[in-house]
C-alpha cells in the first residue's frame, strides 16, 4: 500500500502538458504491430496500462523498443503476421487493452491466454467474447466470462454484421480489430456514437473502411503501411488539472496538446455549462485527431443536470466531476451512467462512499447520482479498489478540503498517469506521500 494524501492549497499556477493520451496509445501501438515496416511514435503514455500492451505485442511477434529520445519503434508484422505467444499475456488492470487484443487475435489461428490483476479479472468479458465467437473464435474460461480467458482464434474467419447493443467503443473497436484478418467486409452497426479514436487510426494507417450513417464497415486483409505519429495529450488526464483549476481559488493553468476528439469532450462542455472559465487556443490537427491547448481559470461553479445522452463522451470524466459539484452552487445530477457500475470498480459506489465521508451531500440512485454543494470536510481514507481515476479524483477533492483527504494505494495511478503527484506539486498542489 502506498497512501498519498492532498491539503487545501494557494493557487495552481503554470504551463505544462499531460501525459499522452491512453485510448490513442493503445491503438498506435497495435496498428504498428499490423503495419509492414517501422512505425515511430512521439508522446506515447508511458503508463502501466499501455506499457502492458506493448508487452503483449512483442510477445505475438511485433518488435517494440524505445529510443534515448523516447520515440517509441514498432517494426510490424503485416496483417496475418502474429505468432501464438510462448506465455499468458497479463495485462494488469487494462480494460482497453485486453479488450482490443482479444479481438486482434480472435481472428489469427493462434491460442492465447489473457490473464489480469484482481480488479481486471472482475470485470465482464462476454460483451466482447459474444460477438468474436460470430468470427468464428472459441473461448475458454469459467461460467462468469471474466479472466482468465482463452483465446482459440477462428481459423478460417468469416466476415460478420453486429449491431452494437450498448455504446462501447471497446466493443466496436474489438470487432473492428477482428476484421483486419478476416476475408471480406465486416460491418458494425452504431446506433450510439461513442469515440471514434479506431475509425480514425484505422484511416490513418490506410484501412479500407467507409462509414455510411450508423455503420462502420471495415474490409479484411489490406497490406497496412507503417506510419509515424504524435499522440496527442489525454483529454481524461487533463481532466483532473482543469476540475483543480477551477475550485482553486486564484487558478489559472494552460494545458497544452490536449486531445480534442468530439466524442471526448463531454466534461469539457459540462464545465462550460457550470460556468467554468476554459478557452480553447491554437486548435490544430495531427495524425487524424483534433487538438488545442486549454487555458482555464478558477470560477464560481453552479450545479446543473447534465444530459445523459453526453455519457459515452465522458464516462472516464464522472469521478472527477463530482469534484466539481461538491464546489458548485446548488445540484448537479447524473443519470443514465449505468456503465459506471462495471469500470475498475462500481464507481458510483465508491465515490458516493468516499463523497459522504467526506462530507459531501450525495444522493446514489440506480443509473447515477445526485452531488450538492458542501463544505468539504474531508479527514478520511478512501479505498481506491484499484481503481486510477477514482485515486486521482478524490486528491482533486482534497485540494479545497478544510482537512486533508487521503486515498488508500496512489500506486495505481501509474496506469494511467504516471509522475501525476509530481505534476501537481510543481503547480502549487500539496499531495504527499
Amino acid at each position: 500500500m502506498h497512501k498519498l494524501s492532498s491539503s487545501k492549497t494557494g493557487p495552481l499556477l503554470g504551463s505544462i502538458t499531460v501525459p499522452g493520451d491512453k485510448s490513442i496509445s493503445h491503438r498506435a501501438l497495435i496498428m504498428g504491430a499490423l503495419a509492414v515496416g517501422e512505425s515511430k511514435i512521439s508522446g506515447l503514455l508511458e503508463g502501466e496500462d499501455v506499457l502492458g500492451t506493448a508487452s503483449a505485442l512483442r510477445a505475438l511477434g511485433a518488435d517494440i523498443y524505445k529510443d534515448d529520445n523516447t520515440v517509441w519503434h514498432v517494426h510490424g508484422v503485416g496483417i496475418g503476421g502474429l505468432r501464438e505467444p510462448e506465455i499468458s499475456l497479463n495485462m494488469g488492470n487494462s480494460g482497453t487493452g485486453v479488450r482490443l487484443l482479444m479481438g486482434l487475435v480472435a481472428t489469427h489461428p493462434i491460442q492465447v491466454t489473457f490473464t489480469g490483476d484482481s480488479s481486471l479479472s472482475s470485470r465482464p468479458m462476454k460483451r466482447i467474447t459474444n460477438p468474436l465467437e460470430i468470427f468464428g473464435a472459441k473461448f475458454s474460461g469459467n461460467s462468469e466470462g471474466t479472466l482468465p480467458i482463452k483465446v482459440i482464434g477462428a481459423k478460417s474467419p468469416i466476415p460478420i454484421l453486429y449491431e452494437m447493443p450498448m455504446a462501447s467503443a471497446q466493443v466496436k473497436s474489438a470487432i473492428m480489430l477482428a476484421g483486419l484478418n478476416t476475408p471480406g467486409r465486416t460491418t458494425v452497426v452504431e446506433k450510439f456514437a461513442t469515440r471514434d479514436h479506431s475509425e480514425r487510426i484505422f484511416k490513418y494507417f490506410g484501412v479500407p473502411i467507409v462509414i455510411d450513417e450508423d455503420n462502420i464497415h471495415v474490409s479484411g486483409h489490406a497490406e497496412l503501411t507503417a506510419r509515424d505519429m504524435t499522440v496527442p495529450a489525454d483529454p481524461s488526464s487533463a481532466s483532473f488539472l482543469v476540475v483543480a483549476a477551477l475550485i482553486t481559488e486564484g487558478s489559472d493553468l494552460t494545458i497544452k496538446n490536449v486531445g480534442m476528439n468530439p466524442a471526448r469532450i463531454g466534461l469539457f462542455e459540462t464545465l462550460l455549462d457550470m460556468g467554468g472559465q476554459i478557452y480553447f487556443e491554437n486548435k490544430r490537427q495531427s495524425c487524424g485527431e483534433d487538438i488545442s491547448d486549454i487555458h482555464v481559470k478558477y470560477s464560481k461553479l453552479k450545479g446543473i443536470k447534465v444530459p445523459h445522452e453526453r455519457a459515452p463522451s465522458m464516462i472516464d470524466e464522472y469521478p472527477v466531476l463530482c469534484a466539481a459539484a461538491a464546489n458548485a452552487e446548488g445540484n448537479t445530477i447524473m443519470r443514465g451512467i449505468n456503465e459506471l457500475r462495471v469500470k475498475e470498480s462500481d464507481r458510483i459506489a465508491v465515490m458516493v462512499k468516499g463523497l459522504k465521508a467526506s462530507g459531501v451531500n450525495v444522493i446514489e440512485h440506480d443509473d447515477g447520482m445526485t452531488v450538492s454543494k458542501s463544505e468539504v470536510i474531508g479527514g478520511t481514507l478512501v479505498e481506491t479498489h484499484l481503481d486510477h481515476r477514482i485515486a486521482m479524483s478524490f486528491l482533486i477533492l482534497g485540494l479545497n478540503s478544510k482537512e486533508s483527504i487521503s486515498i488508500d494505494d496512489g500506486r495505481v495511478i501509474e496506469t494511467s498517469f504516471p509522475g501525476f503527484k509530481d505534476l501537481m506539486n510543481s503547480l502549487g498542489a500539496q499531495i504527499c506521500s
